[in-house]
């Protein structure tokens, strides 16, 4: 009786970079991942990991080297490979027919369906009593590609590989995390593997979930595989005087020099001399790996710098009625920095409308440009418009700006109950052929591509006035889609993102004093800020 390993490393044939048929002998990298994967199985345990990896480490070859063998092995299985695109499909799917191909005849279970998205080893005879003496494994391995209608559906896998998750894209409505919840339906509470490994693609649902199971949120065995765990990935250093970065990065992770020589080699030839490419191809950590992908929109290097500095807010709670605020561990209202009177402030917000989950608010200080505050909730519009009013008579009756786009009802409402200090927008009255006040923010094509340019420039600039670390971590995963258009990454929110810019915007509309009989400030406001609010 022979173990698994030795039925891979046996019996199991790759192709070579150079087009050779071999046997597959687990280099460092691939062992790392059987090796998670053999403690859960001796123990016949489900057994779920999340793969973080650089280019080239052959970690596809030995998941499907897997599952192929306990298929290939085992009555009843059931296998699902499941890529981001179909010829990337189609190349994990040709491994698994490989192995298949190359096994010796008497190792060979019978194949009654061997096509581009099946094979099924049952017998393949029409006669019904031999079928029935001789039926064959009955177990099979199925192939489709991410986001094709109906993958999975009504039927179990004990097996699963998801290849380049950080690269799927959302679907006919159906977003990543819909689709990876659909598919995790699919497999049975006991023994079983699921393998889900990419490269990382920025900060999308992948980077959630990766960061879920680091934290241990979730039942996923996080594995990173930096570079230079990879041992062809070294060179002769013969005759390289190198710099003080790479002696840096050469104590910094333990290299020798033969692994510094080929950094060299591949930032040149293979990166086309950019050290950021290289970073994001051949990573050596995790947080590399993410900051150096994708097309983010803001400025990466001054999001995560300031991340690593923003401190937590000195108090978080709720309103229970206008300047009232009791301190709760699970409020929605986070304060930095309390109100200081004769300091002017605005508040922008985002509702929750179309391809959003959140009521967000952002305090902003007119005289120092400082975020101070925020207010973000899944919640309903009643409970949202109360909170938004006592957070601007809290800050000396702050100028509000509601996004308005899905719903009138904020603005309304607040003008109902007497608080008129909100952003005017002008808006044709084509009856009357002149220019009318409208209350709220509007975001159109216009006025999108505005503000979130100038919140870009002051992320550039003055990152360091923003103390959320939600919005921080938001703005990394927004990205520059295929058409340059900026928006969030599959998966992600952008309510955050878009509080934040209005925020900041409408900020210089902002006043200390009020002119007309109409936006004066209610005599219980004039109180309470007399107080000491």
């Amino acid at each position: 009786m022979i173990s698994l390993e030795q039925y891979i490393e046996r019996f199991l044939k790759i192709k070579t970079k150079n087009g050779q048929i071999t046997n597959l002998e687990m280099n460092t990298a691939q062992k790392k991942v059987y090796d998670v994967f053999k403690e859960k199985y001796n123990r016949e345990e489900p057994c779920k990991i999340i793969v973080l990896k650089a280019r080239q480490m052959g970690i596809s070859t030995v998941i499907e080297a897997i599952i192929s063998s306990l298929t290939m092995t085992h009555y009843y299985m059931t296998s699902l490979i499941v890529a981001h695109k179909s010829d990337s499909t189609a190349h994990i799917y040709d491994m698994a027919k490989l192995y298949y191909d190359e096994l010796p005849p008497s190792l060979k279970p019978m194949v009654k369906y061997s096509n581009a998205r099946l094979l099924d080893f049952q017998n393949p005879t029409q006669d019904k009593d031999e079928k029935q003496a001789n039926a064959g494994l009955r177990s099979s391995i199925r192939v489709a590609t991410a986001g094709e209608k109906g993958v999975g559906r009504s039927e179990t896998f004990n097996y699963m590989h998801l290849s380049e998750l950080a690269f799927w894209d959302e679907k006919d409505g159906q977003t990543v995390q819909d689709q990876l919840t659909g598919l995790l339906q699919t497999i049975p509470n006991g023994q079983s593997f699921l393998a889900i490994e990419s490269t990382a693609n920025g900060y999308n649902y992948f980077k959630s979930l990766w960061d879920a199971a680091v934290r241990g949120d979730n039942d996923f065995i996080p594995i990173f595989i930096p570079w230079f765990e990879m041992e062809e990935y070294r060179m002769e250093p013969r005759g390289i005087k190198f710099t003080p970065d790479e002696e840096a990065e050469k104590e910094k992770y333990g290299l020798d020099y033969s692994q510094l020589a080929w950094r060299r080699y591949a930032i040149r030839n293979l990166c086309g001399g950019d050290i950021d490419r290289f970073h994001q191809e051949y990573p050596s950590t995790p947080d590399e790996a993410f900051i150096m992908s994708g097309n983010p929109y803001f400025n990466v290097g001054k999001l995560t710098e300031r991340l690593g500095k923003v401190e937590p807010c000195v108090k978080r709670g709720m309103f229970s009625s206008v300047g009232n605020f009791y301190e709760d561990y699970k409020g929605a209202v986070e304060i930095w920095k309390e109100p200081v009177k004769d300091h002017v402030y605005a508040i922008g917000a985002d509702t929750a409308g179309e391809g959003s989950d959140f009521f967000v608010a952002y305090v902003i200080d007119k005289k120092t440009m400082e975020q101070v505050a925020k207010y973000r909730s899944q919640t309903d519009e009643g409970l949202f418009v109360e909170q938004l009013r006592s957070l601007g008579y809290f800050y000396n009756y702050a100028m509000l700006a509601p996004e308005c786009n899905f719903s009138s009802y904020p603005t309304m409402k607040l003008q109902e109950l007497g608080y008129t200090n909100m952003y005017v927008r002008e808006s044709e009255d084509t009856y009357q052929v002149k220019y009318a006040k409208k209350y709220g923010f509007r975001t159109t094509t216009l006025t999108r591509p505005i503000i979130l340019s100038m919140l870009n420039d002051l992320i550039r600039d003055h990152a360091d006035k923003i103390n959320d670390r939600d919005f921080l971590t938001e703005a990394l995963s927004f990205v520059k889609n295929d058409q340059g258009k900026p928006e969030a990454a599959s998966g992600s929110h952008d309510d955050c993102v878009m509080a934040m810019a209005i925020a900041y915007y409408v900020l210089d509309q902002a006043r200390e004093s009020f002119t007309s009989e109409e936006e004066e400030v209610p005599d219980y406001v004039t109180d309470f800020l007399n107080y000491g609010g």
